[in-house]
């Protein structure tokens, strides 16, 4: 990969932020890790400011990977990327944080362990460990490091990881949080810079609308509608998010969590703005790179040196701030939601930086057999979140719920269903580009299945009980 090129005083203003971040998590750690509440919530008691600022910072990690997608497909990004999300968002905001803070778990497989058995909880974790893997940021942090250093590749892998997760080691999550309020600062900050500098250097909206392509200023980038809509059912992700539920857990009172998640929708349109201004001047100037490269290459070209350092600081903040997150996520879910509920007799955060260190290993395998952002999520949200959006969300809207069996069946049989239609979709075409049974999308396979389990199980019970 290329190396970006940078000043001395670039790599000095990159070198300072990876120091305070490391130094700030761990100052925390050392005051604060004491008690399992205070290691996994915080305590418990998240403000409205630190809610915000953690949230907005975590739900947007995947910048390199919005980079990749507005470069490829244009203003597409937005719709696909950012609109569905605002949507169920809100709806979160207003019908289940609230809910979901009053309730006082840890977990989302708490609620699947505590409402539907044993082996419906262990499915459930499994999902929940594999769908909230950090791969994704990891080879984000990755590619930018071996660019901003000029390094090998997994060298840069071994340096992200280490960077961003060892403060969550030691600290858990009030170390996420002290450092996330950092991040999110800072990612505003270097995309107002690089969106100012572009406006004044090119020009506005003329400028873009003479050099992209037709399909970048078209709604559907040129892909078919079925192909936008899998992303807004892949968007309801957010109903089965982790990082959404851990901090309703951890708000000091449901108004928290409400309005938390409220203000941070109007934060996201704002970053979404400049980041989709900033993909289509990349697609419009650059014409022959990486599409992953998308900010960086842009940033490199158009920046003078100490602004491109603190954009590049900016870009690695926004990447850090969840993968941080999406580690310690993954992690709890090891060491509390799998080993824990098994063995019960177990250090719990122990097995959590165990579960750290395996979900770090198993993000390497990944990102070895899928080199793409956009993949991997696509990949990740279609398998997995047919299966767990009904049980998860019924909870809380049906006074009846899900009988334990009929869960164990909608989250298993969805799963097996999209996992077959992906195979059979990549070994009629390739991975990088499956050729599906009558051009549907696997995501439908599974959300269908799931839907006439979940359907055929309460009619059954409503007919039992009668």
């Amino acid at each position: 990969m290329n190396p970006i090129q940078l000043d001395p005083i670039d790599h000095a203003i990159i070198f300072i932020y990876l120091i305070v971040i490391i130094t700030l998590g761990l100052r925390h750690a050392r005051v604060y890790s004491s008690g399992i509440d205070n290691y996994l919530l915080a305590g418990r008691r998240l403000s409205l400011p630190a809610f915000a600022a953690t949230l907005v910072s975590t739900w947007y990690g995947g910048i390199l990977g919005i980079g990749e997608f507005t470069y490829t497909y244009g203003i597409l990004s937005w719709i696909t990327q950012s609109l569905p999300y605002y949507i169920f968002a809100i709806l979160f905001a207003i019908f289940l944080a609230p809910k979901i803070q009053k309730i006082k778990l840890y977990t989302i497989p708490d609620l699947l362990y505590n409402n539907y058995g044993k082996s419906s909880g262990i499915i459930g974790s499994i999902f929940i460990f594999i769908l909230v893997t950090p791969a994704p940021y990891l080879l984000m942090v990755t590619v930018l490091l071996s660019s901003l250093l000029g390094i090998p590749f997994w060298w840069a892998f071994i340096i992200g990881a280490i960077f961003s997760t060892i403060y969550v080691l030691v600290g858990g999550f009030r170390s996420v949080v002290k450092t996330d309020i950092i991040q999110f600062i800072l990612m505003f900050l270097g995309f107002f810079i690089l969106v100012l500098t572009l406006i004044d250097k090119y020009g506005g909206l003329t400028f873009l609308q003479s050099n992209l392509p037709n399909n970048h200023i078209n709604i559907t980038g040129g892909k078919s509608l079925q192909y936008v809509f899998v992303w807004f059912f892949i968007a309801l992700w957010t109903f089965v998010d982790p990082g959404f539920y851990q901090r309703c857990y951890a708000a000091k009172s449901p108004n928290t969590a409400k309005y938390g998640i409220l203000i941070s929708v109007l934060f996201w349109v704002l970053f979404d703005l400049l980041t989709t201004v900033s993909g289509l001047y990349s697609r419009a100037i650059l014409t022959d790179i990486n599409p992953i490269m998308a900010y960086p290459k842009l940033g490199e070209l158009v920046l003078p040196t100490a602004l491109r350092g603190i954009f590049f600081i900016g870009l690695l903040a926004t990447i850090m701030s969840t993968l941080d997150s999406y580690s310690f996520l993954s992690a709890i879910t090891f060491g509390r939601d799998l080993v824990w509920r098994i063995r019960k007799e177990c250090d719990i955060k122990r097995y959590t930086q165990i579960g750290l260190i395996i979900s770090i290993i198993i993000s390497a395998c990944l990102i070895y057999f899928i080199p793409s952002v956009v993949k991997i999520w696509y990949i990740l949200g279609t398998l997995f979140i047919p299966g767990l959006l009904l049980p998860l969300i019924s909870n809380f809207f049906l006074r009846k719920k899900m009988s334990p069996k009929g869960v164990f069946l909608c989250m298993t049989l969805s799963f097996i269903a999209t996992l077959a239609w992906f195979i059979i979709g990549i070994n009629r075409g390739s991975l990088a580009d499956p050729n599906f049974l009558y051009n549907l999308q696997p995501f439908f396979i599974g959300i269908t299945i799931s839907t006439i389990i979940f359907m055929t199980d309460l009619i059954t019970q409503l007919f039992l009980a009668n």
